[in-house]
């Protein structure tokens, strides 16, 4: 199946600025989240597409490269800095017909991704949390040698301990010889004889840790926080791949956010708008008093500096902008009534004086 055009997921066009994007996904992330589907599958591929989609386009680079390419990659992949070829070994493989081999070196280890939802009050103050990361790491049985407990591994007798395996290979240009990683040690320059039970000779072991981490106040749906080193295990000596979080913010019951401002409403009474009074409202931090100045109509804002969500790099707070809703009553006593007639007469103003529909079928009927 052909993959869909990424913004044609994420539902934006092709000039949509980069807070549109970002707007674009962390509803669409929210809507269709597994959490909030849960046992949907095509909630879940949605949901899948939609991150390929803003992964690709919240990065300058490679929204650049897929606007040139689209989902033909550049050999580099996009965001390769390296237009047309992935790297010299692209051009010795484009040019000679096969890859040149650096020197063997460990493996690093793979990162790992995965997503870790909060609140807004939590989004707005930053915390530090605990995660339980699933990943491959040192086994403890054997301390990474791959070897039982009190034997050794042996030196590979087809590389010699090097790792390293020299080819020779005629192209157009003469003989040429290779270095490439030993097939038989794959690279390691050793061998187990006697495995350890554990981890069955590989030194690696796939279990549970616990890992602290801090996210800053101000981070918001879709950002993601990298924590060095906590990734999957590496080869020995080679460094541990990185964890990635992946911020969900939840929605809000009483707050709705764009970028660093929040948004609530309030609700007076036709009264209260007319005349100005005070009103409580809710904000991050705490419920505050608020002037309503009168003559206050239906859909009027009043901002609250600095009562927002902080940036995320220090620069101050967004505002808190609350939308005062004027209510009209549907329904009057007898005194309300005679009391706005008169503030009609006293303004000059037309009003409907007769009793309504349901005072006209209870006169036609009879009824009192």
């Amino acid at each position: 199946m052909d993959k869909r055009d990424y913004y044609e997921v994420l539902g934006v066009s092709r000039d949509a600025p980069p807070n549109e994007v970002k707007r674009a996904y962390r509803q669409l992330a929210r809507k269709y989240h597994p959490d909030v589907n849960p046992g949907d599958m095509t909630a879940a591929e949605r949901f899948k597409e939609i991150n390929e989609a803003y992964e690709v386009l919240s990065d300058e680079q490679k929204r650049a490269d897929y606007d040139r390419w689209g989902h033909q990659k550049p050999p580099g992949g996009f965001g390769s800095g390296f237009p047309g070829f992935g790297g010299i070994d692209e051009i010795f493989e484009s040019f000679f017909g096969f890859r040149s081999q650096r020197r063997n070196e460990p493996r690093r280890g793979q990162d790992i991704l995965m997503e870790y939802e909060i609140t807004l009050e939590q989004a707005a103050t930053g915390i530090a949390a605990t995660v339980t990361v699933d990943r491959i790491g040192e086994c403890g049985t054997c301390g990474g040698t791959g070897a039982r407990p009190g034997s050794k591994r042996k030196t590979c007798p087809r590389c010699g301990g090097t790792g390293q395996v020299q080819v020779m290979q005629d192209t157009l240009l003469g003989r040429i010889v290779t270095v490439r990683t030993c097939d038989q040690c794959r690279g390691r320059g050793t061998l187990v004889d006697d495995p350890c039970p554990d981890c069955k000779g590989v030194g690696r072991v796939r279990a549970q840790a616990k890992v602290d981490v801090k996210i800053p106040a101000g981070v918001d749906t879709g950002l993601r926080l990298r924590v060095a080193g906590q990734g999957h295990a590496g080869d020995p000596g080679a460094p541990s791949g990185d964890l990635f979080l992946q911020i969900l913010v939840k929605e809000h019951s009483v707050f709705k956010r764009e970028d660093r401002d929040i948004f609530t409403s309030a609700s007076v009474s036709y009264v209260q708008a007319a005349l100005g009074t005070t009103v409580q409202v809710p904000t991050l931090d705490g419920k505050q008093d608020i002037e309503v100045s009168p003559g206050t109509q239906s859909g009027h804002e009043i901002r609250l500096k600095g009562k927002g969500i902080p940036d995320l790099r220090g620069y101050g707070r967004g505002d808190e902008v609350v939308i005062i809703n004027v209510n009209i009553p549907s329904r009057l006593s007898d005194k309300e009534r005679d009391l706005l007639k008169e503030i009609a007469t006293v303004r000059g103003e037309r009003i409907s004086d007769g009793p309504g529909f349901v005072g006209r079928m209870k006169k036609a009927f009879g009824v009192k």
